[in-house]
């Protein structure tokens, strides 16, 4: 198979050179073209690569950092808004194949077909060229992210809290959003925001957890735009 330009493109920018440029079609073509292979399978593989490249460049980063401060590290790392965050610095929503309503709702801007796409790409360069290939692509996107969210402190509501008051801004916002799940294994989600609109929103087994991994993404969000 042949990519079409745009995908070629998309592949430089990614810096992969497909031996088998069917993965990365499947990986770009959105679940709304109907009737291919699209980018579903893909993402949820590209998750746990992500996942699992970006876990060992923490650990690596930060021999000595506990679980507790690693946690909300990894999760603003991976999160779908980080995602889609790269996947714009290359240029993704170009290339993705969208069904029409997709297409005239604006969904190359859209941030969770972008945290999709993006992990899918990661799943197809990996099933493409195995972790190593994977791992570069990770790397080399994610860049100085990696390094700086090392900032997020282990309380990272504390941090986030002290970061705003050297601003002179009020307290940072928690809101629950969501619970779901049975009653023994529940999933929280909460969303932090601070007074000037920027927000994070994080997932935990309990909301204690989520504010806090709320609170470290926002806090590694603001770190990388400052």
């Amino acid at each position: 198979m042949k990519l079409s330009r745009v995908m070629a493109k998309a592949a430089e920018r990614l810096g992969h050179e497909f031996s088998d440029p069917a993965l990365l079609v499947e990986a770009l073509t959105h679940p709304s073209v109907g009737g291919v292979r699209d980018n579903q399978r893909l993402e949820f593989l590209g998750d746990r690569v992500l996942g699992l490249v970006i876990a060992e460049a923490l650990l690596a980063e930060d021999p000595t950092a506990a679980e507790g401060a690693l946690a909300p590290r990894l999760n603003a790392l991976v999160r779908k808004e980080t995602c889609a965050e790269i996947a714009r610095s290359v240029d993704l929503g170009a290339a993705l194949r969208l069904g029409r309503s997709e297409m005239l709702s604006g969904g190359r801007r859209k941030v969770a077909l972008l945290g999709d796409a993006m992990e899918a790409v990661i799943a197809a360069i990996y099933l493409d060229g195995g972790i190593e290939a994977a791992r570069g692509v990770v790397l080399r996107l994610w860049g100085d992210r990696i390094t700086s969210v090392r900032r997020v402190s282990r309380d990272a509501k504390t941090a986030l809290q002290e970061w705003a008051q050297a601003r002179r801004m009020p307290p940072p916002v928690y809101r629950d959003l969501d619970r779901r799940g049975p009653d023994h294994a529940p999933v929280f989600s909460v969303e932090a925001r601070l007074a000037d609109g920027r927000a994070a929103v994080a997932e935990a087994a309990s909301k204690r957890a989520a504010q806090q991994a709320a609170a470290g993404a926002l806090l590694a969000q603001v770190e990388v735009e400052a």
